[in-house]
């Protein structure tokens, strides 16, 4: 049903069966799928879903937000360009950024660079819009951005925006959608200067990819429906990659599938239009069972930190007597000079009328707090405490306190009630800052600073004599163990059932690939309405899934840049089989875990098939490929899934279900429930991408308890053919959690082919 004739029906059909006044119709999705977003009360909700006409109705959820060195960390050139024929291709390609909108006037999306020159005739002309507003004149769009829409009819709906934040425009009021744009596409070399230091130069992913602006959420609110509406606009445009770095984070509440979901099931027919479409695996780690990215039809990325850190320190003692260093977190210019050490509790106004609780005695929140006289032209000891546990306490505020009292300087110290804490540099302007997140540490400088003051009787602080300097934070320090799985990056394994409190695990590999996502620098908008601490800023360090999903989507257009008849499944492919699974000192990538600071072997349901790989990835030997009707036949093939309910989610009939979910030409292998006595076969086709013929060599390392085999163990195959491997898995013994192992394919021209594979041998049914 075309565009037009859809949404002319969906109108007929609400005021046929809800009455003109009784709803809001926010969006007709007109292009992807037969649909419409309404806002209206629960009772007329249960009419739409009693309607025969109506397959389908899921409630709306709210939409949340999910560089200098990772271009180099991950292999690519400086510029991530060459010279050479291609560069028309290269200019051509599209990504689409579905987010909270753009800065348009930042330098990494100006129209500058020399090889980016306007479009001609004879190049392809992008039918995109530029939506003009607040912040957004029409010549945002520059060749550069080639397209900019917003979408608030869902955010309207159910909260009152507000005008100095919530930019009906595409106008990035937040920074996030800047930060996520200039990762992928990016202008290269830009100057990264931040309080007047120099940190290096940016350059994204694709640096000569143009940008389409999709902007789906605001400050004060995001909604699902903004954000599909945004989704199905961007997939009509036809985009060449589409990153969303937003969405929800939790599952769907009005299907029992998650690969039935209005968001999935849009990403589905993005899949089917010929768009590559990368998620961000969501930010709820290390727990299992997190991830946010279920579909096996978009490419979930999870977050690792590189080599790169920037060591902070604290120097207790005078500029003659060194006691200490005590290593801590922040960007921060060093103090010029040793100075008198203060810890917050000893310098509170004696008789204030504020309230002795900690966000005012200790945690730095409030100057009327503290006394003047006692902290200004000194460094100040703040402590962790309740308010930063709750989350009402912000460094923002220690910053506005300090630069208000004449502080040189604060620390931000653990507290033995709480211990250790997670933090991330963050760039202090004035004084000088850094953070000690460890107890261990904290304890040396409370000990220190202890033994260097006097008390009255009264336990009342008479004498300071304790000394401290803050040592330059801003330097960057390369070397150690990289890549290692963020804390915060959703792991695996995936999982179907939606509604279900004890997840059963799903067979199909979630994330899939991992990329930097963690300290990652990348532009941002100087208004920052949601992060006092980054005002004014044109640049910020930033950590997130949704910071490592932007890697992936420029990547891929570097692959579809090279290979224009590539279909999604075949990019996903190349940089699936081709990532590593090795951390650069050659052992098993590793993975924060619940322990802070703790740090152990990773698995494929925190790393995926492993870190990607650019320049393999260009040049993958085989790929897997799958079309729409496999994605239909695989969810046909789920045991929990209603073929009714298939059909009305996706149009498509149940012809031809897959013998095993796992059967489904992915380039990994995940059996959820392989019992003893009951093998399960499965195959796997490979086309040839090669320029020449090739002999490959089949070997599996087998997870445990399970035996594998392959038919045939070995193979020639010419370009563009196609070989199928056939796979047998029996579980020798019963385990009580999922074993790995993978296939791989060895190539007589250096092609290496990888499969994870991810086994749960259980026990036979009775």
């Amino acid at each position: 049903m075309g565009g037009a004739r859809s949404e002319s029906s969906h109108d007929l059909l609400l005021q046929d069966t809800l009455g003109i006044g009784s709803y809001n119709k926010l969006y007709s999705f007109k292009y992807l799928v037969n649909g419409f977003a309404v806002h209206t009360t629960a009772s007329q909700v249960k009419k739409l879903k009693d309607l025969p006409g109506v397959k389908m109705v899921e409630r709306d959820r709210r939409a949340k937000l999910m560089t200098t060195y990772t271009p180099r960390f991950l292999g690519l050139t400086a510029d991530n360009d060459n010279d050479g024929d291609d560069d028309l291709a290269r200019e051509e390609m599209v990504i689409g950024f579905v987010d909270s909108g753009i800065d348009p006037r930042h330098p990494s999306f100006a129209y500058h660079h020399p090889k980016l020159p306007l479009p001609s005739p004879s190049q392809r002309q992008f039918p995109g819009v530029c939506e003009a507003g607040p912040h957004f004149p029409s010549s945002s769009c520059n060749g550069k951005i080639v397209s900019a829409r917003f979408f608030s009819a869902g955010a309207r709906s159910i909260a009152t925006l507000n005008t100095s934040l919530d930019f009906l425009s595409p106008f990035d009021a937040v920074g996030h959608g800047t930060h996520v744009a200039s990762t992928a596409a990016g202008n290269a070399g830009v100057p990264v200067v931040v309080n007047g230091f120099h940190y290096g130069r940016a350059s994204g992913m694709a640096p000569q990819a143009r940008i389409a602006v999709y902007k789906a959420v605001y400050p004060t609110v995001g909604t699902l429906a903004d954000v599909i509406a945004a989704m199905d606009q961007a997939i009509h445009d036809e985009v060449d990659v589409l990153v969303v770095s937003v969405g929800p984070d939790t599952p769907p509440e009005d299907t029992d599938v998650t690969f039935l979901s209005v968001f999935d099931v849009t990403m589905l027919f993005a899949r089917r239009a010929g768009v590559f479409v990368v998620q961000a695996a969501g930010n709820l780690g290390p727990d299992p069972f997190t991830v946010v990215s279920y579909s096996p039809w978009a490419v979930g990325v999870a977050a690792c930190r590189t080599d790169r850190t920037y060591p902070a320190f604290l120097v207790l003692g005078d500029d003659v007597d060194v006691h200490q260093f005590v290593s801590g977190v922040g960007l921060s210019a060093p103090t010029l000079g040793s100075f008198l050490l203060v810890l917050a509790r000893d310098a509170v106004m004696p008789n204030g009328s504020f309230p002795r609780t900690p966000p005012y005695v200790d945690e730095c929140q409030h100057p009327e707090a503290l006394d003047p006289s006692l902290v200004q032209g000194r460094i100040v000891l703040c402590t962790f405490s309740a308010g930063f546990y709750d989350q009402t306490s912000t460094l923002a505020a220690i910053t506005q306190t300090a630069a208000h009292l004449g502080f040189m300087g604060f620390v931000l110290v653990a507290n033995p009630a709480y211990g250790d804490f997670i933090a991330q540099p963050i760039p202090f302007d004035a004084p000088a800052g850094i953070i000690i997140p460890k107890l261990a540490d904290t304890q040396t400088v409370l000990r220190y600073y202890e033994q260097h003051i006097s008390r009255d009787e009264m336990g009342h602080v008479t004498e300071f004599h304790g000394r401290a300097s803050i040592g330059e934070g801003r330097v960057a320090k390369f070397g150690g163990r990289a890549p290692i799985v963020s804390r915060f990056s959703s792991r695996g394994p995936d999982y179907a059932d939606a509604q279900s409190q004890s997840r059963q695990a799903a067979d199909v590999l979630k994330p899939d690939i991992l990329a930097p996502g963690d300290q990652v620098w990348a532009a941002w908008s100087p208004l920052s309405v949601l992060e006092p601490l980054l005002v004014g800023y044109s640049f910020a360090l930033l950590s997130g899934t949704s910071m490592a999903t932007p890697h992936v989507g420029g990547i891929a257009a570097l692959i579809k840049q090279c290979h224009p008849s590539w279909n999604p499944s075949m990019i996903a492919s190349a940089i699936s089989t081709t990532a590593s699974k090795y951390d650069s000192q050659g052992d098993l990538i590793s993975a924060e875990e619940p322990d802070l600071y703790g740090v152990h072997p990773s698995t494929y349901f925190g790393f995926g098939a492993g870190l990607i790989n650019p320049a393999r990835a260009l040049d993958p030997g085989l790929v897997l490929s799958s079309k729409f009707e496999d994605y239909i036949d695989f969810l046909c093939s789920l045991s929990s899934v209603d073929w009714v309910k298939v059909r009305a989610a996706t149009g498509a009939s149940c012809s031809r279900p897959l013998a095993h979910p796992a059967d489904l030409n992915l380039p990994s292998v995940t059996i959820s429930a392989l019992r003893v006595g009951q093998p399960v076969q499965i195959q796997r086709s490979f086309t040839s991408v090669g320029s020449k013929p090739e002999t490959y060599l089949c070997s599996v390392l087998s997870p445990n308890g399970t035996s594998v085999t392959l038919s045939p163990t070995w193979f020639r195959i010419a370009p563009m053919e196609t070989q199928a491997i056939h796979m047998e898995f029996n579980a020798t013994q019963a385990l009580n959690a999922f074993s790995f192992g993978e296939i791989v394919l060895t190539g007589s021209l250096d092609h290496i082919v990888r499969l994870p594979l991810s086994i749960h041998p259980v026990l036979p049914t009775l």
